[in-house]
């Protein structure tokens, strides 16, 4: 018989060899190697076994569409991320920075739930009196909420099988373990085929899983990249600590949109839920003050109304500072440089920041012209009036383009109160009640707008 063989796998990206690295050949990772333990010992596979378990074909047009039972989890932003609720049978990833809230949202979700649906929690970082604490921090009362303090795979799935629940919970899926492999808990085999077990256990008995993830210094999911392939739902629970603002993004979600977001509230009583973001955002937007303009951007089918703020200021340096929070840095650079070029705007002389309240990050090409407004009232020292915003691309040409969804972006911001809107000239609308409507074709129409630049206010 073979002896065992001693390999080297990195954590990061599952690089395999028999020699130890102090950066990963593959993903150029420092100190991610760690040793494993390859069993020789040939396995025996039995013919009946091949034959017991094998699929046979079937003709696309004599299947059934099954009709996938959705669990409400009480929480409204939680079920639109999951395109309704959490489906029976499927296995979703939540993953976020530590102390971020993920187990703050997951003991309130059995708080909702755990009256009517068995829940097993298992943690693997916290005792149960820690977890008893926070229930009742948070005020959490669950009759059917099981807990369990296990790492060990098979002692989880026997637990399963004796208690019978409908959605199990595992917080970590880093800290679980299987005898299958001998490598330490966390590595990319563990988190791979622990998670394989779980996976194909719920499928098979129709219980939901949620696994909780870590994340790495670069803010993927920790673990191996096969993981988000194998689960149903990857869910994202974003968020800056300084901000009371917590949101939910769906990367990848078979049962619903990958588009739609979920927003909480931090509260010293747990996350409570913000169903109209826009208001919330705008509550403590100043007046008269430079720099300031509102934008609407699309997050899914959801209209969000939020401010950009830019800062202007002459420059004490020999190479002007230019900082972004919320918005694209490379983005942001290339804006200066089209302000520059076809405005005139010597930004060359300023140190330039950018800032997107809420703790918001602006990824759709439709906040550009409130970034540009924006830049151009700070550089100018003048004032956007309150009761305008803006919305759409601008190319390098300084053009504005079109973007998509404008009658939503146009009902929201006329709900919200907003009498003067500038989008791009293609997507202005002829005719809307009450509404000043500026359609721009490029940078140029738009500063020449009258009422658009104001002198400040003496205070």
């Amino acid at each position: 018989m073979k002896s065992d063989k001693t390999m080297y796998e990195c954590t990061e990206c599952g690089y395999k060899n028999t020699k130890w690295y102090g950066r990963c050949p593959s993903c150029n990772a420092y100190n991610t190697f760690e040793e494993i333990i390859i069993n020789n010992e040939p396995q025996k596979r039995s013919v009946t076994a091949v034959e017991k378990f094998r699929q046979r074909s079937a003709k696309l047009e004599g299947l059934d569409i099954p009709e996938y039972i959705r669990t409400g989890s009480g929480m409204s932003e939680f079920d639109r991320v999951l395109g309704g609720g959490i489906v029976s049978g499927s296995a979703v990833l939540l993953s976020g920075e530590p102390g971020i809230g993920k187990s703050t949202l997951l003991m309130q979700l059995c708080g909702t739930i755990g009256n009517k649906e068995k829940i097993l929690y298992v943690s693997g970082e916290e005792s149960g009196a820690q977890l008893k604490l926070r229930a009742k921090r948070l005020g959490v009362s669950a009759s059917e909420l099981y807990v369990l303090n296990e790492t060990n795979a098979a002692n989880i799935l026997a637990e399963i099988d004796d208690i019978k629940p409908s959605i199990v919970i595992i917080d970590s899926i880093q800290t679980v373990y299987t005898d299958i492999s001998q490598s330490s808990p966390g590595s990319v085999t563990q988190v791979r085929e622990s998670s394989l077990l779980f996976i194909g256990k719920a499928k098979t008995e129709g219980f939901s899983v949620i696994l909780v993830g870590h994340v790495n210094k670069e803010g993927g999911i920790a673990g191996p990249k096969v993981l988000e392939h194998m689960v149903d739902a990857v869910l994202y629970f974003e968020g800056e600590k300084q901000h009371a603002y917590r949101i939910i993004r769906a990367v990848k979600n078979r049962f619903g949109s990958t588009n739609e977001i979920g927003v909480f509230e931090m509260t010293d009583k747990g996350l409570c839920e913000v169903p109209n973001p826009s208001e919330t955002l705008l509550k403590e937007r100043p007046k008269n003050v430079s720099g300031s303009c509102a934008v609407c951007i699309m997050e899914g089918t959801r209209p969000i109304i939020t401010e950009i703020q830019a800062l202007v200021s002459p420059t004490v340096y020999p190479s002007p500072k230019r900082a972004s929070n919320g918005f694209d840095y490379n983005r942001f650079c290339l804006l200066i440089a089209v302000l520059e070029k076809r405005l005139g705007l010597h930004f060359s002389q300023y140190d330039v920041y950018l800032n997107v309240t809420g703790g918001l990050y602006l990824n759709e090409p439709a906040a550009d012209l409130a970034v540009c407004l924006s830049l151009i009232s700070g550089i100018l020292d003048r004032v956007i009036p309150d009761d305008l915003i803006a919305f759409g691309e601008v190319g390098l040409s300084g053009e504005c383009r079109s973007v998509p969804i404008t009658e939503q972006r146009l009902n929201e911001a006329k709900r919200l109160g907003f009498n003067k809107i500038m989008l791009p000239y293609r997507l202005a609308p002829k005719d809307l009640k009450g509404i000043n409507v500026v359609g721009v074709r490029k940078l140029f129409d738009a500063i020449r707008t009258p009422d658009l630049f104001l002198p400040k206010e003496k205070e």
